[in-house]
């Protein structure tokens, strides 16, 4: 008997408009497992499932392999997730119409110049290889952009201090008209999307980023006629600008992922004048000690990330790595916690992290996610425990050699 609100398989294949066939493959593949089998083996979806479904062809579409999704999907259909879904498949779907039009003129300059010149140049053919091998860097992009919007996300929605972390950093910046500003690592830029209307004129700033996919993320949502804005792609150990080029540098949450922290600090050194000045990020040991208790209370399997990133570059002994190469370093703390009254924020986050989480919660989601909700029925506090370096490049400076 068919329980109310549940569609049969043969229905939900007619009403999404795909075969049957195609919804027992994706049951068989473990990416579309119906909400309901019953007794004799009948299987039953809900509303919920035709997003996941949604999520599924859209990202077939975009030509990702079965494997890639079953990656890519989230496993609640709750509005947040639904919302954040929805905005990331959004940036991939943009990312994939401009890819697509680099690819359509790669191909019309590479004919044109066959037509012409009756010859092969094979410096566009390699970078026609290139554009139409940009599949994994787009699920890469997918995957990171759905990181940092759900750890974004967690703390916007439950931040206990009113002022918000990227307008606190604005303020700390200090910019002011005809500033040269270099942001190494800039994500999404959202720093500059929340004070977009603040930032005065005469002002010059790169946004840089190993990411492409950021990169356009950013460009996309500061608008490419606000021309105080350039963008470069590279890895912050090697910054392609001259020499004392820069008033300000700005590296936020960004030292610890480094390889090479001293060698990023040798370079940002070398680009900004003389007096100028670095922000930079860190942690401390307790920031967000709570979500690691979580989930470990829940299975001390669980690891949310194997590297501690205080421990590479952190509150407690930053200014050890920063002192070698600047001066006057001052720690500015950012005093603010958590509050989470609801479980899909954090279970988002959770989710998020680069740990060993998915190995242990994919199989037992639904109980994570009634433990979480116990958890936060009250509001679950969480420490933060975050701040600003703010060094300065001596005036006396000549070389670093």
């Amino acid at each position: 008997m068919k329980k109310a609100g549940y569609y049969s398989s043969g229905e939900f294949a007619r009403m999404a408009g795909v075969t049957l066939r195609t919804i027992r493959y994706y049951d068989k593949q473990d990416i579309l497992k119906p909400s309901f089998v019953n007794e004799s083996g009948a299987r039953f979806y809900t509303d919920q499932d035709f997003a996941r479904l949604q999520q599924i062809l859209l990202l077939k579409y975009l030509g990702f392999s079965l494997e890639d999704i079953r990656e890519m999907l989230i496993g609640d259909m709750d509005y947040h997730f639904m919302l954040n879904s929805l905005d990331i498949q959004l940036k991939l779907v943009r990312d994939r119409i401009e890819q697509m039009q680099l690819v359509e003129k790669a191909i019309q300059d590479t004919s044109e110049e066959i037509r012409n010149e009756h010859t092969i140049d094979w410096n566009r053919m390699l970078n026609l290889i290139h554009l139409t091998g940009m599949d994994q860097s787009l699920k890469n992009q997918y995957q990171n952009a759905s990181n940092i919007s759900a750890r974004i996300n967690l703390h916007r929605l439950y931040s206990q201090n009113e002022k918000g972390w990227f307008s606190w950093i604005y303020e700390q910046s200090g910019i002011y008209p005809g500033i040269r500003v270099l942001e190494i690592g800039c994500g999404d830029g959202t720093l500059w999307t929340d004070n977009q209307n603040r930032i005065p004129e005469g002002v010059r700033i790169v946004l840089s980023d190993i990411s492409e996919g950021m990169l356009r993320d950013a460009r996309r949502a500061i608008g490419a006629e606000d021309g105080r804005f350039s963008y470069a792609v590279f890895d912050c150990g090697r910054i392609p600008y001259e020499d004392a080029g820069f008033d300000l540098v700005i590296a936020n949450h960004v030292l610890f992922y480094c390889e090479e922290i001293r060698q990023v600090c040798r370079e940002v050194l070398r680009v900004l004048r003389p007096g100028g000045r670095f922000l930079c990020s860190a942690y401390g040991r307790d920031h967000m000690k709570e979500v690691s208790q979580l989930v470990q209370g829940f299975d001390d399997r669980i690891v949310l990330s194997a590297d501690k990133l205080y421990d590479r570059f952190g509150m407690e002994h930053g200014a050890d790595i920063l002192e070698e190469f600047f001066c006057d370093c001052q720690w500015r703390g950012y005093e603010d916690c958590l509050v989470v009254p609801e479980p899909e924020p954090l279970i988002s986050y959770v989710l998020s992290c680069h740990g060993n989480q998915g190995q242990f919660l994919t199989e037992r989601y639904k109980e994570f996610r009634a433990y979480v909700k116990r958890k936060t029925d009250r509001g679950f506090r969480i420490t933060k425990e975050a701040g600003i370096f703010l060094c300065e490049k001596s005036a006396e400076y000549i070389s670093f050699e």
